[in-house]
């Protein structure tokens, strides 16, 4: 009989990105809406931090906790280093990735108000 992926306790570590997920969703998703009601961002810019930050919680718990369970191993010092060198490594990467985003939403932006002022 298959084990349920989630509640699987002998995958501890998949748990984790989960609950890292659910947990940062919550916590940005609340920050996002009130600069949203404040109109502060946009919906867009709302959905787009929102889905950042939860992926970002995800990867840092998911590999806090691995790195937790290899350095409470012998020898797993190595393995935990890795990890947590994963770990930032995917944060970064999504930061990287929103930047690009981000300047290219500028870059539309900029290109239709030239055009429109061209039109003019």
């Amino acid at each position: 009989m298959n084990q349920p992926l989630i509640n699987n306790p002998s995958n501890p570590i998949l748990r984790s990105v989960i609950t890292g997920a659910i947990a940062s969703a919550v916590a940005s998703s609340t920050i996002n809406m009130r600069k949203v009601k404040n109109q502060e961002i946009s919906k867009k810019e709302a959905l787009r931090d929102t889905f950042k930050r939860t992926s970002q919680g995800a990867i840092a718990t998911g590999a806090a906790v691995a790195t937790a369970d290899y350095l409470s191993q012998k020898g797993g010092f190595i393995k935990a280093m890795t990890t947590i060198s994963v770990g930032m490594a995917g944060i970064y990467a999504l930061e990287v990735l929103d930047d690009k985003l981000n300047k290219c939403d500028e870059k539309e932006c900029c290109e239709d108000v030239t055009l429109i002022a061209k039109e003019q």
